[in-house]
């Protein structure tokens, strides 16, 4: 009775959020290398991880100063991520209707995450230990805090940003190619940005909400699935990454639990991780 339960209440939901984190993070991370055109492009290139980090950072900081209970807020981590998230995609969202060039929207995305950033430090500095801790154990990754019960909120947040990128899949194709022939094909590369960014901002925003900030998955993933189909084709990429992602981060979480003490996903991710990235930087000189 005791292993159905932990099996039920605790291993499959863990397991089900790898795969769907691992999935949500390799496509929002290929989305993102085709529309800067940029290997190391990655999910949290427009700001969205700083946004949802600001969020949590202003729940547990603000509750430290005022002297509520710390282990009480873990129930309003994940709504005020989702809030932090939303508020950087919102603004990306504005600006991308008013700057016509990608790169110009690339640096924006970043200077968004270095405001969050420096927000976070602000913060930090009148924080008390335990709601500092209680922040940078979010800012390590877990797959274990998301139940069933949050399965209902995540899982429609997820299938909502897929949903965009699938609408955007035969102009994704065409954006290989750059902008210009891509317009001339007929895209309208203006809203099949718009797709994009959206569909970023709620597949990375809501697995960083729940989860925490994942890393080396959405950048490394991408490369894997077009380095074994040697095709860049997104009808044939964007399966094969959503099905690397998923075993990739749930091999992470199985590797995590094999220690005393279990390690940070984001640890073991950039294990995997990294190796690909230093791979790329040489490949390409």
């Amino acid at each position: 009775m005791m292993e159905q339960m932990i099996l039920h209440s605790i291993r499959l939901p863990k397991a089900l959020t790898a795969i769907m984190a691992g999935s949500a993070l390799s496509i929002a991370g290929l989305i993102m290398q085709t529309l800067f055109r940029n290997p190391l492009a990655g999910p949290y290139t427009l700001g969205v991880s700083s946004g949802a980090s600001l969020g949590v950072a202003f729940l547990t900081m603000l509750s430290g100063i005022s002297g509520v209970l710390v282990s009480g807020l873990s129930i309003g981590l994940p709504l005020f991520a989702c809030l932090g998230a939303t508020l950087v995609l919102l603004l990306v969202l504005v600006v991308s209707r008013r700057v016509t060039n990608n790169v110009s929207l690339l640096i924006v995305g970043l200077m968004f995450g270095s405001i969050a950033g420096a927000l976070v430090s602000l913060l930090q500095n009148f924080a008390n230990p335990d709601a500092l801790k209680l922040f940078i154990v979010w800012t390590l990754g877990s797959l274990s805090s998301v139940g069933w019960d949050d399965m209902q909120l995540l899982v429609p947040i997820l299938l909502i940003g897929t949903l965009f990128v699938l609408l955007a899949l035969k102009p994704l194709n065409g954006l290989l190619l750059g902008e210009d022939y891509a317009r001339g094909l007929g895209i309208n590369v203006e809203r099949t940005r718009l797709f994009i960014v959206l569909a970023t901002g709620l597949l990375a925003g809501g697995v960083t909400a729940f989860c925490g900030p994942i890393a080396f998955i959405g950048v490394a993933v991408p490369h894997i699935a077009r380095g074994i189909l040697r095709s860049s084709n997104h009808r044939l990429t964007l399966p094969a990454s959503a099905l690397i992602g998923a075993c990739l981060l749930l091999l992470c979480d199985v590797l995590c639990s094999l220690f005393v003490y279990p390690l940070p996903i984001s640890t073991v991710s950039a294990l995997f991780g990294a190796p690909v990235i230093i791979w790329i930087i040489l490949k390409n000189k």
